[in-house]
């Protein structure tokens, strides 16, 4: 099942989409939460698969005619990992870490699929990084590896837009990592029950302007998604709707020779095996 969030009428309205179509779930029930971190609490989402089957084709929406956000437009948290796969570390020539990196990104961070990426004004080194994302869909406190994907509901794809000379101006990444609207994230989540597990395996390529920039296998994880999970857990509660940004495989332009930084006008697609295509253009920030 692949879940999507869009702009319906100034609001956002969760959906199940259908190929090239999609189930408002709104239209359903009208009073039914906007969020799909609500809808997993609530733990709604087998209902909603029975409702969403039983309507006719004739009812589903074109996916063409909306605005996609992203499909948790406020996270409770956005726990992002650095340096996890192992070819990405080596590329950078830092040491395969001994426990993951992690580090927080923002809701005025992100952005939807097909929505621009924007280069901020403050710098010229804007970097892509196509990465896994994880989404917890029960809460999970003090969760052991062996019963941490009981609480992922899916997985989607992020784009995980840098600043990199804010990131390596200082030992915390923050400002780097938190550009407003640097990070696409979509264009849906893939129910977990739709990929292997864990989501171990799967391809991943970045390209620019159809040009491959990034390639990588989610086996290539240092620390998987079952071991995120649980580690995080360990200190904090993971709400519904949490979502793990995994860690990105080589190619990114930080480590290229020339260094390559994203400009105005190109368009950069993340791809992710069982799980779609991420895109969005590239647009310089006003001021």
């Amino acid at each position: 099942m692949r879940l999507v969030t869009f702009d319906k009428g100034g609001r956002p309205a969760p959906g199940i989409r259908r190929e090239g179509r999609v189930v408002d779930l709104t239209a359903l029930i009208p009073d039914l939460a906007r969020d799909w971190s609500t809808l997993f609490a609530e733990d709604n989402l087998e209902r909603l698969r029975e409702l969403a089957d039983g309507v006719a084709w004739s009812d589903t929406i074109p996916l063409d005619g909306l605005t996609l956000l992203p499909p948790i437009p406020v996270p409770p948290k956005i726990l992002c990992v650095g340096l996890n796969y192992r070819a990405h570390a080596a590329e950078t020539g830092a040491k395969i870490p001994e426990t993951p990196i992690f580090f927080s990104r923002y809701a005025s961070s992100l952005t939807g699929h097909g929505q621009p990426m924007v280069r901020p004004a403050a710098s010229e080194q804007f970097d892509y990084e196509g990465e896994l994302v994880a989404v917890i869909g029960r809460t999970a406190k003090h969760v052991p590896p062996e019963r941490a994907l009981d609480h992922v509901v899916g997985y989607s794809i992020f784009n995980e837009g840098s600043v990199r000379d804010y990131q390596k101006a200082g030992k915390q990444w923050t400002l780097g990592k938190n550009a407003d609207a640097s990070g696409p994230f979509g264009p849906h989540i893939v129910t977990a029950d739709e990929l292997p597990t864990g989501a171990s395996g799967l391809h991943l390529e970045t390209h620019i302007d159809g040009e491959r920039m990034q390639e990588g296998r989610t086996d290539d994880l240092i620390f998987n998604v079952a071991h995120l999970v649980s580690k995080a857990s360990e200190v904090m509660t993971l709400e519904p709707g949490t979502i793990f940004v995994t860690g990105t495989p080589p190619g990114v332009g930080l480590a290229r020779e020339p260094q390559r930084w994203l400009r105005a006008g190109e368009t950069v697609s993340v791809t992710i095996e069982g799980i779609g295509t991420l895109s969005n253009p590239v647009v310089d920030e006003s001021r």
